[in-house]
């Protein structure tokens, strides 16, 4: 069974940066609050055409005004929405610039950096390269630690990707401490229900990878359990993200026998997608 992969389940985080612009030429920035709004607007629609045709004509406007940050953080986004399409090419391409923005705009320590990195480093496992994605991840916990209180979510988030890619590469021992660690911390997160059951879902995959799905039977069980508590909460918001989460958990569960959870999480995505 493949596990989860974050790009399933999670939109890319665009990274800001609060910093004042310097030196070069004169600088329009695009108004990244306002373009992010939409494009949460469409990907609650389920419109992903929509949304790559809003960040493509927001990044010729943020190259045209010279807005480093600004192109920045449309990269961060398009290379998400390449990886989640699974087109290789352009989602590396958009790695690799907003990899190469970071010095040119003296970030590379920076939150913004370690933001960027995860979302490079996801890219790379997205398309079978864990090896390379690895020193990433390690690469934006080192900022994370030095700058994030130990309970914020954004560290939850990234031992969750951590996680995937050391099972690729066979360390379970350490993915399990990934994943134990983004347990810890989103649940100690508003409505942070939804990624520990993301958490609990690919700690599943694990250990089948592991230790096969006889062996694991009753250790599989437990963390399918976990997850179905968590996603029928009370109080958690059944709103897109929910949705999006929904839909991507239910192979999983049909995979594991869950067959009827598995559809009702299919209608409950459909249904809040169609605003019903």
């Amino acid at each position: 069974m493949k596990a989860l992969l974050p790009e399933d389940y999670k939109e890319p985080v665009c990274p800001f940066c609060k910093d004042f612009y310097t030196g070069g030429e004169p600088v329009t920035a695009v108004p990244l609050s306002r373009i992010l709004e939409k494009l949460d607007e469409h990907l609650a629609r389920n419109d992903y055409d929509a949304a790559e045709r809003h960040l493509r004509y927001w990044l010729a406007e943020a190259e045209a005004g010279h807005d480093g940050r600004g192109q920045l953080s449309l990269h961060n986004e398009l290379m998400g929405h390449f990886r989640k399409w699974g087109k290789e090419t352009e989602a590396r391409a958009h790695a690799e610039k907003a990899l190469s923005l970071l010095p040119a705009l003296a970030l590379e320590e920076s939150i913004t950096a370690g933001t960027t990195y995860i979302n490079v480093a996801t890219v790379y496992k997205a398309f079978g390269d864990a090896a390379a994605a690895l020193p990433f991840y390690r690469e934006a916990e080192k900022i994370y630690r030095a700058h994030l209180p130990e309970n914020d979510p954004r560290l939850g988030g990234l031992y969750n990707n951590m996680g995937l890619a050391l099972v690729d590469l066979r360390e379970y021992r350490e993915a399990e401490a990934a994943y134990r660690r983004a347990l810890t911390i989103m649940s100690g997160v508003q409505n942070g229900e939804l990624e520990c059951a993301i958490t609990h879902l690919n700690m599943a995959t694990a250990a089948e990878e592991e230790q096969g799905a006889e062996a694991a039977e009753s250790l599989i069980e437990e963390h399918i359990r976990q997850a179905e508590l968590l996603l029928e909460k009370p109080g958690i918001p059944r709103n897109g993200y929910y949705a999006f989460v929904a839909e991507k958990c239910a192979p999983t569960f049909g995979y594991y026998g869950h067959f009827a959870y598995a559809s009702e999480l299919t209608a409950r995505a459909e249904a809040i997608y169609a605003g019903t």
